[in-house]
């Protein structure tokens, strides 16, 4: 039933317009920033044949990439994911989703993987790019998966946030707007101090990704996109528990 969930979810995503318009958006700007530190690449190759420890296609071109998508989805996820419940809610037909002989968590579950699909499908389109460079050269896959994962976990960390903000209100703009404000400052707070091993940096969404930017597994940092994510799932399930015991 969560698969059914959340292929009509994706479903959903692609007839509006939205979804397209976004998903052109991520493609438009993300070519632009690959052709351009390919053109980058390009033009430090002379200095790059003459140092055998130079940088390859992945550390100048690839890595950057996955980089800059990391701010473009934090800026998209909103705008996907402020209508999961909150369009529902607002339409009057959330009472009858809830009433349906599916439990409140294979709702969520579902309504969460087929946002998370969508992101999916988007970091697909992100790695066949990446891809294409294997006609020129060289790629370092460690470094490539490792920037994959991160760039999945914290998706996922992003569709699980924005569908517990969704599912407060009635209201989509206001849970995009509280949903860019909680990724913000999820994604700033390591500016709130100097101390890099300080306790504030542990509840950071970029300090945890730069260790899969390098193309490192570390355990912790792993963990705490699962935590992120599961945290706020169960957050969506108990908040729409409630919703179904008042109905």
């Amino acid at each position: 039933m969560i698969l059914t969930i959340a292929g009509k979810e994706l479903r959903r995503l692609f007839i509006s317009p939205l979804a397209w318009v976004i998903l052109a958006f991520l493609q438009l700007i993300l070519a632009w920033i690959f052709l351009t530190r390919l053109q980058t690449f390009l033009d430090l190759q002379p200095q790059i044949a003459m140092s055998p420890a130079a940088p390859g296609f992945t550390e100048i071109v690839v890595a950057p990439i996955f980089g800059t998508a990391t701010i473009v989805l934090l800026m998209v996820v909103p705008l996907l994911s402020m209508r999961l419940v909150a369009e529902e809610r607002r339409n009057q037909t959330l009472p009858f989703l809830l009433s349906a002989p599916v439990s409140i968590t294979e709702i969520v579950l579902g309504k969460f993987l087929g946002l998370l699909g969508f992101l999916a499908l988007a970091v697909g389109l992100l790695v066949l790019m990446a891809l294409s460079l294997y006609g020129g050269g060289k790629l370092d896959l460690g470094l490539l998966t490792g920037n994959l994962l991160g760039l999945l976990l914290m998706c996922s960390s992003f569709a699980a946030i924005g569908l517990y903000l969704s599912s407060l209100t009635m209201h989509p703009l206001v849970a995009g707007v509280g949903t860019y404000a909680v990724l913000l400052g999820l994604w700033l707070i390591n500016i709130a101090t100097a101390d890099p091993d300080g306790v504030v940096n542990v509840l950071s969404l970029i300090k945890h990704y730069e260790t899969f930017a390098r193309g490192t597994l570390a355990l912790n940092d792993v963990v705490y996109y699962l935590v992120l994510t599961t945290l706020f799932l169960l957050l969506s399930i108990r908040r729409l528990d409630a919703d179904r015991l008042r109905a």
